[in-house]
């Protein structure tokens, strides 16, 4: 573990999602609703938007700056809706690839771009939106338009997020410029 990251000490949930569940004779326990996780990632971020984020395995270490429309410097270092987006596409695009092959579909020419916006404000709050663009080529738009609803069912971010915040998929054209 890294000098600079947290201990972690006995921790103490803050939200801990239970629900009530009868077994056979009837007596009520408290079954946790977090599944066993096939895989964790734990990243610490010092300082907010203009300090630094490192992951527990050392493979991120960035430091972060405040955009320029968020009244910020618009320092050299990203910012967590850049991180977010990044994840987002490398996660949707493999869930594209991965209805693709469910179809026996060839994606090997394809792109997945993610936008994530900041929206509203101090006063009224801040919210994320999500804009999906996929580049799909060697498939015709309507088998495309399907590989896109499959893999936006199927990826991991689009379900954390459908209804928390406005999602958009979109396929564009072979050549976006």
């Amino acid at each position: 573990m890294r000098d600079d990251a947290p201990r972690r000490a006995a921790a103490r949930p803050v939200r801990n999602d239970v629900r009530d569940s009868d077994d056979d004779t009837g007596s009520k326990d408290k079954e946790t609703l977090m599944p066993e996780a096939l895989y964790s990632a734990t990243s610490t971020a010092w300082g907010g938007r203009e300090g630094r984020a490192a992951s527990s395995d050392g493979r991120i270490d960035v430091s972060l700056s405040m955009p320029a429309g968020l009244g910020g410097d618009d320092g050299p270092g990203t910012n967590p809706e850049q991180l977010f987006a990044t994840g987002y596409a490398a996660c949707f695009h493999s869930a594209l690839k991965g209805a693709a092959r469910s179809q026996q579909v060839d994606l090997s020419d394809s792109a997945v771009s993610v936008t994530i916006s900041l929206l509203g404000s101090s006063e009224t709050g801040l919210d994320l939106a999500a804009r999906i663009e996929a580049q799909v080529g060697g498939v015709d738009a309507a088998t495309a338009g399907r590989l896109l609803e499959l893999a936006h069912q199927m990826c991991p971010y689009s379900r954390a997020t459908r209804g928390n915040i406005s999602q958009e998929v979109v396929l564009i054209g072979p050549d976006p410029e």
